[in-house]
Parts: C-alpha cells; structure tokens; sequence
C-alpha cells in the first residue's frame, strides 16, 4: 500500500479519509466545544412577586374545622393492652404491685435507661393508657412508681 503525501496532511487512499496531520501542535486537540443546553422554559420565566397584601391575608386566614358526616360518629381512640411478656406487660406488672416498683428494679428487669424509664411512665402510662401513676420516694429515698388503685 502506499500513501500519497500532500503540503501537511497524509491521506490513505483505501479509506480515503486523512491519516493524520504532519505538523500538529503539541498541546492542542482536535475536539470541537459542544453547544450548551438552554435551561427549561419553566427554569428562566421570573415567578411573579406576592404582593405584601396576599402574603398578610394567607397568614390571617384560618382553616375550617373539619367536619364529620351525619350518622358517623368520630372514631374513639382505643388502648390496647401490651403483648405479654414484653418489657412493656413486664414494667405495667411491676407497678401493678402492692409496693409499686423502684428505678433500680426495672432498670434491672428491663434493661432500660432512667430517662426511658420516665420518659414511659409519663408517656405512655399518664397520657396515652390512662392509669394513674403514683410517684413517691420512698424511706431509703429511692423514686418509687406505682399505678393508683382506682
């Protein structure tokens, strides 16, 4: 095969397309920059300002209360009881008993951490189940819970 040379290109005549330049920079490529994308329509349009005036009025403005259709009435939220042996059904027991139950004593049945221990007697026992807890220390002036005989 042979190639025929022309001033600075070299062409190969079975492809007929150019082989390659004889005096390339060094430094310089043979890419062309690509054109940018425009943004979306939706991207460029200016959302108009709120007037100070509609920002006041959505502010002042108050929701409905919400209405219940006639002959439904509301649903009532029902407390169901812990699954058995749970730390929860374990804990409940234990203030269940005559004396109540110590800190020290769930944190033992349990494993739980004081604030947990409160966060769940005053949580889940005062305001979600409904039991009145009790709590007292007692003489060797330990925090003491129990649940209130009704």
């Amino acid at each position: 095969m042979t190639t025929t040379e022309t001033s600075a290109i070299t062409t190969n005549p079975t492809l007929g397309a150019p082989a390659a330049t004889a005096a390339a920079k060094p430094g310089t490529t043979t890419r062309k920059a690509t054109a940018k994308k425009a943004a979306p329509k939706a991207a460029t349009a200016a959302a108009p300002a709120k007037s100070k005036k509609t920002a006041r009025s959505a502010k002042a403005k108050k929701t409905a209360p919400v209405k219940t259709k006639p002959g439904k009435a509301a649903a009532k939220k029902t407390t169901t009881a812990p699954r058995e042996n749970s730390k929860k059904a374990v804990v409940i027991d234990m203030l269940k008993a005559k004396g109540g139950a110590t800190l020290d004593a769930i944190i033992a049945e349990t494993g739980w951490a004081k604030h947990t221990i409160r966060g769940f007697v005053s949580g889940m026992l005062g305001k979600r189940r409904g039991p009145k807890v009790e709590s007292t220390k007692n003489d060797a002036g330990e925090r003491c819970y129990k649940i209130a005989a009704k």
